[in-house]
C-alpha cells in the first residue's frame, strides 16, 4: 500500500512507445512539437473569465466542480454530486476542501484513465505538487494549490500566456451579444485571440421544452419575425453573419443522429407552424431538425463557418440527476453511430462544395474505418475529428490513429480537439495527443513506412496545420 507521502510522479517519456529503438525517435519527434503554441478550435471554457482574470475561487471549483470527467466516476463510485459541489455555485471553504478530500480519497479509481494523466500534469507541472493525492495529503495539496492561486502568476490571463494559447475558441448561443469577446479584443492588457463559436442546437430541437418561446427570441435579438419558417431561416442567417462580423470561424452542432433529410418548403413551414403550436409530433421534430442541419450546412458554403456535427450521444442519461444538478453533469451516454446515410442529402448537395469544412466527430469506435474515414476519402469538404469525450484517452486516439490512417492519411484530420470546460487541463490534453503522434509517426517510420523527415514535417503539421486550415484560423 502506498504511503501517505507517496510521490506524484510525472514520468518525462510517459505515453512514447515502448520499445527502445521506436523511442528514442518518438522523444525527438515529441521534442520537436512539445513547446509550439496551442490552437484550441473547440471548447467550453467561459470567456468572462478571462475579461475579468479574478483569481480561482479554490482548488475544487479549478479542478472537481466543473469537470464531468471528474465528478462522474466519482458518482459511480459511491460519492453523492452534491458532495462534489455540482450545480450548487460558489462554495463556501468547508465546501470545497470537503469536494477536494473527496477526490483525493478517491484517487485510485482514477488509475489508468485519462483524468487521472491530466491531472497528474496539471498539479505537478502547473502548480509544482510532489505528493500523490490520498485521504492523507488531501489537505496538504488544498493548501498549496490554494496558495498558489493567490498569486498573480494563476490568474486565469497569466495562465492563458504560460499555456502558449494562440487561439481559443468558446461555445456560445446564437442570441449572445459576444460583447465579452468585444471587450476582450478591445482590451490592451490581453494580448490572446479568445472567438465565438455558433452553436444553435437548442433552437433546431423544437420538441424540446422552451422551445418556442427561444426562437421567438431569437427573432427579437436578430430583428427577424420568427413567425414563419422563412423567418426562422432569415434569423438564423443575421446570427451567423453577426458571428462571422465578432470573429467565429466554426458552428458547432451536437444532436441525437446526424440526418440531414430535406423537406418540401410547404412541408417543412407546416410542420413549424405546428412547433410554435405546440401540436408537432416527436417525428414532425425530428424532421425538421434535420431539414434545418440540411439548411445549415448551406448556410456554411454562403458565410465560410467551419462546421462541425457531434452525434450519437443521449444527454442527461439520469433524468432525476439532471433536474436536481442541470446538464453537463456527467451522465451524457453514447449511442450507435450512422452517418453514411443520413450525411448523404448533404454530402450530395454540398460535399464538393469549395467553402464548406465539415468535421465529423463519433463516439462510436466502429465507424472509424467503415463511414467516417471513407467519407473523408472521397468528400473534399469532410474532415475527420480526433476523438473527444469519452475517447479522449491515449488507447482511444492510438486506435483512432490505426483505424483512419490507412484510408485518408493524415491531411483529412483537423486537428487535437481539447472539447473542455476544465481551463487548466487544456495544455494537459494537447501534450498528451502530441506525445501520441510522435509515438504513432515513430513507429511508421521504424516499419519503414514514411521518412523520418516526413514524420518530422507530419508532426509539426498535426499542431501547426491541420486546425488552423480546417478551421480557418
Amino acid at each position: 500500500m502506498p504511503t501517505p507521502t507517496a510521490g506524484l510522479v510525472v514520468h518525462p517519456d510517459r505515453l512514447l512507445p515502448v520499445d527502445p529503438s521506436v523511442r528514442g525517435l518518438a522523444r525527438t519527434l515529441y521534442e520537436a512539437v512539445r513547446d509550439l503554441p496551442l490552437v484550441s478550435p473547440h471548447g467550453h471554457v467561459d470567456p468572462r473569465m478571462l475579461l475579468d482574470d479574478v483569481p480561482f475561487a479554490d482548488p475544487a471549483a479549478l479542478f472537481v466542480t466543473p469537470d464531468h470527467y471528474v465528478t462522474r466516476l466519482l458518482h459511480a463510485s459511491g460519492v453523492p454530486l452534491e458532495d462534489l459541489g455540482v450545480g450548487q455555485g460558489p462554495l463556501d471553504e468547508a465546501a470545497a476542501r470537503r469536494a477536494w478530500q473527496l477526490l483525493c480519497t478517491h484517487w485510485s479509481v482514477f488509475r489508468g484513465t485519462p483524468v487521472r494523466y491530466w491531472l497528474e500534469s496539471e498539479l505537478s507541472e502547473l502548480f509544482d505538487v510532489t505528493l500523490r493525492p490520498s485521504a492523507e495529503t488531501a489537505d496538504a495539496i488544498y493548501d498549496q494549490l490554494a496558495s498558489r492561486l493567490a498569486t498573480p502568476e494563476y490568474r486565469p490571463r497569466a495562465l492563458f500566456d504560460r499555456f502558449r494559447l494562440e487561439v481559443l475558441a468558446t461555445t456560445d448561443d446564437p442570441c449572445d451579444d459576444l460583447a465579452v469577446h468585444d471587450a476582450l479584443a478591445a482590451d490592451p492588457t490581453f494580448g490572446g485571440r479568445v472567438i465565438p463559436t455558433f452553436r444553435p442546437d437548442r433552437y433546431l430541437e423544437s420538441a424540446e421544452p422552451g422551445w418556442a418561446e427561444a426562437v421567438r427570441r431569437l427573432g427579437s435579438v436578430a430583428d427577424v419575425d420568427t413567425g414563419t419558417y422563412a423567418g426562422w431561416v432569415a434569423a438564423m442567417e443575421a446570427r451567423r453573419r453577426y458571428f462571422v462580423e465578432h470573429g467565429a470561424r466554426s458552428a458547432d452542432h451536437a444532436h441525437v443522429d446526424a440526418g440531414t433529410y430535406p423537406l418540401q418548403p410547404t412541408e417543412a413551414e407546416r410542420i413549424y407552424a405546428a412547433a410554435l403550436a405546440g401540436t408537432a409530433t416527436s417525428d414532425e421534430s425530428v424532421a425538421l431538425r434535420r431539414h434545418m442541419l440540411l439548411e445549415m450546412a448551406r448556410m456554411a458554403c454562403d458565410d465560410g463557418l467551419t462546421m462541425t456535427l457531434h452525434t450519437g450521444v443521449l444527454r442527461g442519461h439520469h433524468t432525476p440527476s439532471k433536474l436536481r444538478f442541470g446538464p453537463d453533469t456527467g451522465h451524457d451516454i453514447p449511442l450507435r453511430g450512422d452517418f453514411t446515410e443520413p450525411l448523404r442529402p448533404l454530402l450530395e448537395r454540398f460535399g464538393t462544395h469549395p467553402n464548406l469544412n465539415l468535421v465529423l466527430f463519433t463516439l462510436d469506435e466502429t465507424v472509424f474505418s467503415r463511414e467516417l474515414a471513407p467519407l473523408a476519402g472521397f468528400y473534399p469538404a469532410v474532415y475527420v475529428g480526433a476523438p473527444w469525450w469519452f475517447l479522449d484517452a491515449p488507447d482511444s486516439i492510438r486506435r483512432w490513429r490505426s483505424a483512419i490512417t490507412e484510408t485518408i492519411g493524415f491531411s483529412r484530420t483537423a486537428g487535437f480537439i481539447d472539447d473542455t470546460r476544465a481551463f487548466c487541463s487544456i495544455p494537459a490534453r494537447h501534450d498528451m495527443s502530441r506525445r501520441l503522434d510522435a509515438g504513432f509517426l515513430a513507429q511508421l517510420v521504424a516499419e519503414h513506412r514514411l521518412e523520418e523527415d516526413e514524420a518530422m514535417d507530419t508532426a509539426i503539421d498535426l499542431v501547426a496545420g491541420r486546425a488552423r486550415e480546417v478551421f480557418k484560423l
